[in-house]
């Protein structure tokens, strides 16, 4: 098992935050593929320059994170732009040396007969055989639905470019899942993970925190109904999340991702050495 960092969580330019990574004896990266060091429509000297910080410091990229706001499930205008858009980052990430391309897709609605589900269903058959064409995989974040239902639906793909990036705290802030049992109902398409904890405060629709500007419910305060933790502060069940991922011969990366609090590079640093120990005692 291999330890990396969603590189935008150190909220510092480009190069600096990949030394930062590196300081930490960090394997890999995740990169945001929307916009400042690495974006669609990058000129091979602009992927080349990336590839040449990267490997600089030793670093590879785990994945890169396509997810521009699930915009192309819901608004039928913008759907074929922004699934070509997803398309030019899955070819990006085979260019930059990574075969993963994570994103949310909204909610999976409960129907399967809706018309919710079909559009969704049309979406993701599109860009996960497009995955697949490119030798990539289009891997879907859990948390806005239960572990179970999501994989009804990657089933229904029956695709072999699609995949799972697995969020342990948003299964246990939004939906009050444990996710050692979603990696045994995910265990075939599980191919990343973030490493993240939290608690949930009280639960709510998921839309309202996944897909606000369709839910037409009241404005999110999402302090309302969780919080994020730094690892080990939260509800996510590490000893046994990390023994199901073991027991399924998961040996991908865990990306550090820390979206809150003060002094992030001092929480991915407590996060990494947090990992580790865990590692050795299991291993």
């Amino acid at each position: 098992m291999k330890i990396g960092v969603l590189l935008e969580s150190f909220k510092k330019p480009f190069a600096e935050s990949v030394k930062a990574a590196a300081r930490l004896g960090l394997s890999g990266v995740q990169i945001y593929a929307k916009d400042g060091a690495v974006y669609d429509g990058m000129s091979n000297a602009e992927i080349a320059e990336v590839k040449r910080v990267l490997n600089g410091e030793g670093l590879e990229i785990s994945a890169l994170c396509g997810d521009f706001g699930c915009r192309m499930f819901y608004f039928p205008d913008e759907m074929r732009a922004e699934i070509e858009r997803e398309k030019r980052v899955l070819e990006l990430a085979k260019k930059l040396g990574t075969d993963i391309v994570t994103t949310h897709i909204g909610v999976v609605p409960e129907d399967f007969s809706s018309r919710e589900f079909e559009t969704m269903h049309g979406v993701c058959k599109e860009l996960a055989d497009f995955a697949d064409s490119v030798g990539g995989h289009f891997a879907v974040e859990t948390g806005p639905e239960p572990s179970e239902r999501l994989k009804r639906f990657l089933d229904t793909l029956d695709s072999r470019g699609v995949g799972v990036n697995l969020d342990p705290a948003n299964l246990v802030m939004v939906i009050g899942e444990n996710p050692a049992d979603a990696v045994y109902n995910l265990k075939d398409y599980i191919v990343h993970t973030h490493a993240k904890d939290g608690k949930m405060i009280k639960k709510t629709d998921p839309r309202r925190i996944y897909i606000p500007a369709i839910s037409y419910l009241d404005p999110v305060d999402y302090s309302q109904y969780f919080e994020e933790l730094p690892l080990g502060k939260g509800d996510v069940p590490w000893n046994e999340y990390i023994a199901a991922l073991m027991n399924i011969g998961y040996d991908g990366y865990f990306t550090i991702e820390r979206e809150v609090g003060d002094d992030p590079a001092a929480d991915i640093a407590v996060a990494t050495t947090f990992l580790l120990n865990i590692f050795r005692y299991k291993i």
